[in-house]
């Protein structure tokens, strides 16, 4: 036999010559989720591996995070009922302690890149990533608060602007936006094909940013969402993205859709993100914790197989988790 793949994998120096993809620190981002006040620190029980923080923990979270090699964060606030309400106003108001937050976090750390969250329904007392008006949701209104929403993250530092409602052109409207008020350098990491996905569970626990979950009662997010069995579309989202100025495009969720993250990464010439949401990541802890799998191995094989898809980005609840391991073995 002239060809014997095997000589390539004899030895575990010449399988580190030639492996053809690695995950390191330049290839991840943490998700962070944020509460108002002082001195709070909550595990989130159906997502163990994150915590809701107040900002003088979240702090010294990305301070050990940047020890470890990590500078890409995503942000998320868990906004009080108390100042929810239809139009998601608290979105853009100057007192909002999310965007004082990202202003302070920017202070602390310069050199990290902080990405937002833009939609609702952490604001909404619907819960919902546009504005209901009588069971639907309408979606050229929305478009005025997202960009509203936008500007006042923009303002307060936040690097990359991540679009996550999944409303038609608001990557346009958002773009036209800032640049009108002179954001042209803030970017956009546009949630391109979000899917309407059973595994989105413990990130609503940790917002508490659920809708009403009856399928007799309108609207619903898979108006909006896409749908699970489709492909085809995401294409047509990704080009619309593009065509309006996106600068990262992203998959969510990540490990069941990697077919979705390779046909973007073969079709577009632009920056693919993945998100590992927080229902994937909740299953595989759940596993290891019964002792059904080995976590040091099953959680770097699951971050390597999204990086192989094509993922340029990953976000995953796992990115301190990955780099405290890589540092012990």
């Amino acid at each position: 036999m002239l060809r014997r793949p095997r000589r390539n994998r004899k030895s575990e120096s010449i399988r580190k010559l030639v492996s053809e993809h690695r995950v390191s620190a330049d290839d991840l981002i943490m998700p962070l989720f944020i509460v108002d006040g002082i001195n709070h620190s909550e595990v989130i029980n159906s997502l163990p591996v994150a915590r809701r923080m107040s900002l003088d923990f979240l702090l010294d979270e990305i301070k050990e995070c940047v020890h470890y090699g990590l500078h890409t964060f995503i942000l998320f606030p868990k906004i009080p009922d108390s100042k929810k309400d239809k139009t998601a106003s608290y979105s853009y108001d100057p007192d909002n302690f999310y965007l004082k937050a990202a202003t302070e976090i920017k202070s602390s750390f310069p050199d990290i890149t902080l990405i937002s969250d833009v939609a609702m329904d952490p604001y909404s007392i619907d819960g919902h990533d546009g504005l209901v008006y009588n069971g639907i949701i309408e979606n050229d209104e929305t478009l005025e608060i997202l960009c509203k929403m936008s500007l006042a993250q923009a303002k307060a530092g936040f690097d990359i602007l991540g679009p996550s409602d999944m409303m038609d052109h608001r990557v346009q409207a958002i773009r036209d936006h800032l640049d009108k008020n002179n954001y042209k350098d803030t970017g956009i990491m546009s949630y391109t094909a979000k899917y309407s996905s059973a595994f989105y569970g413990p990130f609503r626990d940790a917002l508490d940013s659920a809708p009403i979950d009856d399928p007799d009662i309108p609207p619903h997010k898979k108006s909006y969402q896409m749908d699970p069995a489709n492909s085809t579309e995401a294409l047509i989202e990704a080009e619309m993205d593009m065509i309006e100025g996106a600068d990262y495009l992203m998959v969510k969720p990540a490990l069941h859709y990697l077919d979705i993250i390779k046909s973007l990464k073969d079709n577009f010439a632009l920056p693919i993100a993945a998100y590992h949401v927080s229902g994937e990541c909740a299953m595989l802890i759940a596993a290891c914790q019964n002792k059904w799998l080995e976590y040091e191995k099953v959680m770097p094989e699951t971050l390597l197989s999204i990086k192989r898809a094509g993922a340029d980005a990953i976000i995953t609840y796992f990115a301190k988790e990955y780099l405290k391991l890589s540092n012990t073995t």
